[in-house]
């Protein structure tokens, strides 16, 4: 079976221009898509939201709305990027995306609710009830999601960040999102991105070009 790695982080804009992406490759029959948290705001890369963080974003979404039409909600753009009080974190989301894989083979769904909860709503997605919410929404059931997430909070969730980030440097990835196809006969190729964003259609079309039913050759 082929193999699409997805390298990315819950708090990488590019990462959510690329979701329309991840939702197409999804549906390619032969194809499996695998996602790597690579954990880009974890540790000491946490960042609190300031002035100069919303003047370096700002000019990235909007170049981002431009290009592939997601959106930006005001919520987001009006007050989560005012809110001075708010830290960026990506380890708890990547739990809670773990958490939604190791339940239900939800950890994909988890991430687009994650994005979307971050850059249209607005939301600490940073904070367990607002996973847990989100999890809700997803149909998980409450209880069940909090004990999965905390089993996996912590080491485990490091353990996945340290192996994405090994996955990357392999593939001479050099940032979020990095795209690694493994046809399934040994050949493996980083796939650039950058010429698809906003591109649905023609990505699909790539991606049915190299994969059938059984296998993809790149």
């Amino acid at each position: 079976m082929a193999t699409l790695h997805y390298i990315f982080d819950p708090l990488c804009g590019w990462c959510y221009a690329a979701a329309p992406l991840v939702a197409a490759a999804r549906a390619v029959p032969g194809l499996t898509v695998v996602f790597h948290g690579g954990g880009m705001m974890t540790g000491s890369n946490r960042r609190q939201i300031t002035p100069e963080w919303r003047s370096y974003v700002l000019p990235h979404d909007r170049r981002i709305g431009q290009l592939t039409g997601q959106p930006f909600g005001d919520a987001y753009l009006n007050g989560l990027l005012n809110d001075t009080t708010a830290v960026m974190d990506s380890e708890p989301p990547t739990t809670a995306i773990l958490a939604a894989e190791a339940l239900a083979g939800k950890g994909l769904d988890m991430l687009h609710k994650v994005q979307r909860a971050h850059y249209v709503d607005g939301l600490r997605i940073a904070n367990l009830p607002v996973l847990v919410a989100l999890a809700q929404e997803l149909g998980l059931e409450g209880v069940a999601f909090g004990a999965r997430y905390g089993l996996l909070a912590g080491g485990p969730t490091a353990s996945h960040i340290a192996a994405s980030r090994v996955l990357l440097a392999k593939a001479g990835g050099q940032g979020f999102p990095t795209f690694v196809l493994d046809d399934g006969n040994g050949t493996v190729g980083q796939i650039e991105v950058g010429a698809y964003l906003g591109q649905a259609d023609k990505w699909t079309a790539m991606l049915g070009q190299t994969c059938d039913e059984n296998s993809c050759s790149l």
